[in-house]
């Protein structure tokens, strides 16, 4: 406990700001780490949810004004987990304050946005300043596993990407309508939400990115009832009240162009009846393939090309041993990680490369290269033609 600290300021504290807060509390337990990031303080825009909040997920104190939090000498880091409509303010307010930034995705609502965001990066990492987005299922093992299998050449030239995310938190049209569900909040709806996630798990794992799109997007209910309680994923619809207009778009599928020549289809919806959170990635090279899938975590399916035919087949690998991906510092193989360990090793990522003052992966830069994608097939939708990003 004699190590050097960072502090931490969150500015949310709803369904991702409690996935943080566990990151933050866990990762220097675990994790041998150069600082110890110290939960200094979260932010709400209501005084007493945000003291709530603190008490409840470990913070040393609350504030209801971001703003406020620039000021603090005990305040090195800005964790935002705000809705995407405040990203872009609160991180270049942070940015410029010489405060390190960790920023959820998408990065922005708008390509505008996001090269601002860029810019004010750029300029702070001149100064030592770093800023990354936070696309947590890159730290997933069996992700992070699979770039490593393509890295090293084991599925040759790659032809073939597929992804798809899948969820039906909204399938019930007497769903709530939330921050989610509207454009000027959210930027765009299960494109962004969720879509980004495979975009960005996508180029990650092939180490390559999309450069052209053709795309359709479609919205199943186009109002919902209001809710007494607006949140992220949930909320309390008002029965036989007012509704409002869903300004998203519920479900998006496109084809992808990578820029090293494979194909890639993408599809996001909200709407797949009895999928919980389910995201697969099927990758097909020359020389052998790859399968994922999120709601069997601890798994990653490979087939070597080169085995003989007779005894060919698509390999089990559980991804639990201390030589995959962040394993060496959890449980006896076999013992399978959560959805919360990807944040607890994006914290540590983060915090190691703000310690060893070089820029963090996926970085503003990346984000942006997302948000054109997200922005192209937003527009190959409405022309009904490809578009490059």
């Amino acid at each position: 406990m004699t190590s050097p600290t960072l502090g931490i300021a969150m500015i949310g504290h709803s369904f991702m700001g409690a996935a943080h807060s566990q990151a933050w509390r866990v990762a220097p337990r675990f994790f041998d780490l150069p600082v110890r990031p110290v939960m200094a303080v979260v932010c709400g825009r209501d005084r007493g949810r945000a003291e709530a909040a603190a008490d409840r997920l470990g913070w040393a104190s609350a504030e209801s004004d971001w703003k406020a939090v620039l000021d603090r000498e005990d305040v090195q880091v800005v964790d935002i987990c705000t809705p995407g409509d405040t990203h872009a303010e609160i991180a270049i307010a942070a940015l410029e304050a010489g405060k390190h930034v960790l920023c959820e995705k998408p990065l922005a609502n708008s390509v505008a946005e996001a090269e601002a965001m860029v810019s004010v990066a750029d300029r702070a990492a001149e100064r030592g300043v770093r800023a990354m987005v936070g696309f947590s299922y890159r730290r997933v093992p069996a992700i992070s596993f699979a770039r490593e299998l393509v890295a090293q050449g084991r599925l040759g030239r790659i032809h073939h990407v597929r992804a798809q995310y899948l969820q039906d938190w909204i399938v019930d049209p007497a769903a709530p309508l939330s921050w989610r569900l509207q454009k000027e909040k959210a930027g765009s709806g299960a494109l962004g939400d969720i879509g980004a996630h495979i975009i960005d798990a996508a180029q990650f794992i092939v180490g390559d990115t999309i450069r052209e799109v053709c795309g359709t997007l479609e919205t199943f209910v186009s109002d919902r009832p209001l809710a007494s309680v607006h949140s992220g994923l949930s909320g309390t619809a008002v029965d036989g009240g007012p509704t409002g207009p869903v300004t998203v778009d519920d479900a998006a599928l496109f084809l992808a162009r990578f820029t090293g020549g494979a194909l890639g289809s993408f599809e996001a919806t909200r709407f797949a009846n009895g999928r919980k959170n389910a995201i697969r990635i099927e990758v097909n090279g020359s020389a052998g393939s790859l399968a994922f899938d999120f709601e069997d975590m601890n798994v990653l399916h490979y087939f070597d090309g080169t085995d003989d035919a007779a005894t060919a087949g698509f390999r089990r690998i559980v991804v639990t041993e201390p030589q995959h991906p962040y394993l060496d510092a959890w449980w006896p193989a076999g013992h399978g990680l959560g959805y919360e360990h990807a944040f607890t090793h994006q914290a540590v990522d983060f915090v190691r490369a703000v310690a060893a003052g070089v820029g963090p992966t996926p970085s503003f830069a990346d984000g942006l290269q997302v948000q054109r994608v997200l922005a192209a097939v937003e527009d190959s939708a409405a022309a009904r033609a490809w578009r490059t990003t």
